[in-house]
């Protein structure tokens, strides 16, 4: 088989890459549905007032009813919504907008909060038993929210043909272009694209958040975004709810998109608190391809239920060479593609294979080491010399919500503790570490060279290679990267890392600040090639643990091309094995 046979080959069926609750399937195999939902009242409602065109009633796909059950499911012991806000990411043209519209009517004149009772055996609406009932907001307001005029017209326009003559005859509905009003006034619909300083103040009961992958600084998306979260907080009843429609962000762009996404990802990491975040995206897998065998499959995947799209008029797009590979990513694929100097795409990263590979007790590995006070994070990655698997020990950094006010520093008797279990459950052969260029404000030493020292007069004795071996300085694990030898070194295993990587020859643990910091690395030019580094120097997202990672594997490396390497694996019988992984 030709190489580019192979690289052609697909899957019967390609999996997409999923986000969100709406994807969950039981062991039965079919899709999970939440236990207690508004949803069911939703879909009945918008079945019945809201249309299609004239004669064809709404009816949403099984992925929309889905994600319908699942935007308005409810806690029933408090009878309040489980998520706070939310976000839907999928490719140009899924029908975002008409969903978005849909749950917006029925915000505006539908029965969309709790009433407090639930549906008996044979009720009208045909709601499953003992599933809660809704009622109609006093006073709606809804707002469609968006950076330009366009950018709402793709909703509003959507409204007069979807509201069924009856829903205007019950509701009392008044169809503007900017604004609809219902019952004598007491609910409306408006577009706001107006400046955050005239929409601060407002109370609206449901707000859409349209392409906030356009919300960015310069068009003032970031203030809009915060003056929406504000108001609807502040609402009467504490129900009020934000939801944003979004494709594919580009990353760098610093938009609500990147921000939201990030804060989610934070979430899943465990690094922050889960504040009720719903967000729900259907992409390409990290392992597609834009050939033309995978195109179409892919894209079969990633549109869902969206039969709509032509496959064959956006698989000529993705092939069109006027069209840059990362733009059809981004809209076709619904994949977030790495900025023009990132390290590595996410989507390559988890090519690599990350599941089901563990650890066990008494494995033979390498230790990384980077230190930082506060600013930066600080990270131990250990990579196995059997197979070069990455697994992540251990990230500290400042969490997301700390309050400035309050200096946050690295626990260094955690870390030491952790670093205590790894030598107490494994067998680390190197550990080498960085201690960052942070000093302690007590007694003027660097934060980390005391713990450092320590590291070194405790497990010294059972490293095999030393950090520095002989001569002046000498140290077991000491390996400050400030040197410009180390700084060739470690150049060197960055290029070595990135290959590895596309070749799919690197396995990790799939650790989520792993992947984050990996996706935040940025390529910098050195003298000896390119290394890697933050967007800037004052960036808050970090890149440490891929520092760590790839200096774990450098490591590896050292340990396998060192003489005592060689004179064990000789004394085997196997002579001396360089490894290239």
């Amino acid at each position: 088989m030709t190489s580019q046979a192979a690289e052609d080959q697909v899957p019967d069926v390609v999996e997409p890459f999923t986000l969100g609750p709406t994807w969950k399937r039981g062991p039965d195999g079919r899709f999970l549905l939440p236990e207690y939902t508004l949803g069911w009242h939703a879909l009945a409602w918008t079945k019945t007032y809201l249309q299609h065109y004239v004669g064809r009633p709404w009816q949403y796909t099984p992925e929309q009813a889905r994600l319908t059950l699942w935007w308005y499911a409810l806690d029933p012991v408090t009878n309040r919504f489980l998520w706070r806000d939310g976000v839907i990411q999928r490719l140009k043209g899924h029908g975002k907008d008409p969903l978005g519209a849909s749950w917006s009517g029925f915000e505006f004149v539908g029965p969309c909060r709790p009433s407090g009772q639930v549906a008996d055996e044979g009720n009208e609406w045909g709601i499953p038993e003992g599933q809660p009932l809704g009622a109609q907001h006093p006073a709606a307001w809804v707002q469609i929210a968006a950076v330009s005029q366009d950018q709402t017209r793709s909703t509003m326009t959507l409204f007069p043909g979807m509201f069924s003559k009856r829903a205007i005859e019950e509701y009392r509905i008044d169809l503007g272009k900017e604004i609809i009003y219902a019952d004598k006034g007491r609910a409306r619909i408006e577009a706001v694209t107006s400046s955050p300083r005239a929409m601060e103040g407002g109370r609206p009961t449901f707000v859409l958040l349209n392409e906030t992958h356009h919300w960015v600084d310069s068009n003032q998306g970031h203030e809009m975004a915060a003056v929406i979260e504000r108001n609807s907080t502040k609402s009467a009843d504490g129900m009020s709810r934000t939801l944003a429609l979004t494709n594919a962000y580009e990353p760098g762009e610093d938009s609500v998109a990147e921000r939201t996404r990030e804060a989610f990802e934070s979430v899943e990491a465990g690094r922050v608190t889960d504040v009720g975040l719903f967000y729900d995206s259907l992409e390409a897998p990290a392992e597609a391809k834009l050939t033309e065998a995978w195109i179409e499959p892919t894209l079969r995947a990633v549109r869902g239920d969206s039969t709509w799209l032509d496959i064959e008029r956006l698989k000529a797009s993705i092939l069109d060479v006027r069209n840059p590979a990362s733009r059809s990513r981004r809209f076709w694929f619904n994949q977030i593609t790495a900025a023009e100097d990132a390290y590595l795409a996410p989507f390559e990263w988890d090519a690599c294979p990350h599941e089901g590979i563990q650890l066990e007790s008494g494995d033979e590995l390498v230790l990384f080491f980077d230190g930082s006070k506060s600013d930066d994070a600080t990270g131990l990655v250990g990579c196995r010399m059997s197979d070069g698997h990455l697994h992540t020990f251990g990230v500290w950094q400042r969490p997301a919500n700390w309050p400035d006010s309050t200096p946050w520093r690295v626990p260094r008797d955690q870390v030491d503790g952790v670093v205590d279990s790894v030598f107490a459950t494994y067998k680390p052969l190197a550990f080498f570490a960085d201690p960052g260029a942070g000093y302690d404000d007590a007694d003027g030493e660097r934060y980390w060279d005391g713990y450092v020292d320590s590291w070194a007069q405790r497990f010294g004795k059972r490293l095999k290679l030393k950090a520095v071996a002989s001569g002046h300085g000498q140290h077991a694990v000491m390996w400050d990267m400030g040197d410009r030898r180390r700084q060739q070194t470690f150049t060197e295993a960055v290029d070595r890392f990135y290959r590895d990587v596309l070749e799919r020859q690197l396995t990790h643990d799939g650790h989520k600040v792993l992947r984050q910091h990996v996706a935040n690395a940025r390529r910098r030019t050195n003298a000896w090639g390119y290394t890697i580094g933050k967007e800037h120097r004052e960036s808050a997202r970090k890149v440490d643990l891929a520092v760590c990672a790839i200096g774990a594997r450098m490591l590896r490396r050292m340990v396998m091309n060192s003489t005592t390497w060689s004179k064990r694996t000789t004394a085997r019988g196997k002579g001396r094995v360089v490894v290239l992984r």
